[in-house]
């Protein structure tokens, strides 16, 4: 069994799905999550590459948020599209990262990638607000390789 089925359970998954869900209801970002195994490369870099893997950047508003975790590497990145990063400062998603480590420290994945998700969401929601003709461009399914 490798460690990316031993990471989550099947209810996890679906919190963290949920938790999606919820967010994007609040704004026209797009979130998505994506597991692997393990990465070579800095988590940021290895992030980039699956951004675009998954085609990311094809938002309208070039809103996406992407949060990698390479699971037996035990790194992760939260990587936002470039009309975030138009808006935003530097260290935009440090808060959500700290939040994220601390709960992974205890092994708590589900609920750090959730609380995380949430406040992206929040935090999205002033910079692109929900807008009643917003599609879900992109799924809200977590992404495994």
């Amino acid at each position: 069994m490798s460690k990316i089925e031993d990471f989550l359970t099947t209810a996890q998954e679906q919190d963290i799905i949920k938790a999606i869900e919820v967010a994007e209801n609040n704004t026209s970002g797009e979130i998505r999550v994506h597991i692997e195994n393990k990465t070579d490369l800095p988590p940021k870099e290895r992030a980039l590459e699956v951004f675009h893997l998954l085609e990311m950047e094809k938002t309208e508003l070039r809103n996406g948020v992407l949060f990698y975790v390479a699971v037996e590497s035990k790194k992760f990145a939260i990587l936002g599209d470039e009309g975030i990063h138009a808006k935003v400062t530097e260290n935009f998603w440090d808060a959500e990262k700290e939040l994220m480590l601390s709960y992974f420290k205890k092994e708590e994945f589900a609920l750090g990638l959730v609380l995380a998700i949430t406040e992206v969401g929040n935090k999205l929601k002033e910079f692109f607000p929900y807008h009643s003709n917003d599609s879900d461009e992109l799924s809200n399914e977590i992404s495994k390789g």
